[in-house]
């Protein structure tokens, strides 16, 4: 007989929907973060962080963004939904606000607070 173990197990799941489930800007990042997200050329700046579902909205999410502000589209995944915009401060928050905002007023999206450390 086979001795069961105590595993936790995590699954993870969307919920159907048009959704900003994350929106946060990181004022002054830590010069740390930087090399560990990818971006070995940047040592200062802002980070914002989005999230969205579906996850093909990463990809409005990014356009928005762009327009809206001058920030780098350090990484936009198309099937986590997964946003992350780098830049001075007022370019970040205005491209963040600008994202979740469109989304919402347009597009009929649920949003989230967006929240800044």
């Amino acid at each position: 007989m086979a001795v069961m173990e105590d595993k936790a197990r995590i699954i993870q799941e969307f919920v159907p929907g048009k959704q900003v489930t994350l929106a946060h800007i990181m004022a002054n990042a830590a010069p740390q973060l930087f090399p560990k997200i990818g971006l070995m050329d940047k040592d200062a700046g802002s980070v914002g962080v989005l999230t969205l579902t579906p996850g093909e909205s990463a990809i409005i999410g990014g356009d928005i963004a762009a327009k809206a502000a001058n920030v780098e589209l350090a990484y936009v995944d198309r099937f986590s939904g997964s946003l992350l915009l780098v830049g001075q401060l007022a370019d970040v928050e205005a491209a963040v606000h600008s994202v979740v905002e469109t989304l919402a007023d347009v597009l009929g999206f649920t949003p989230c607070a967006i929240t800044r450390t």
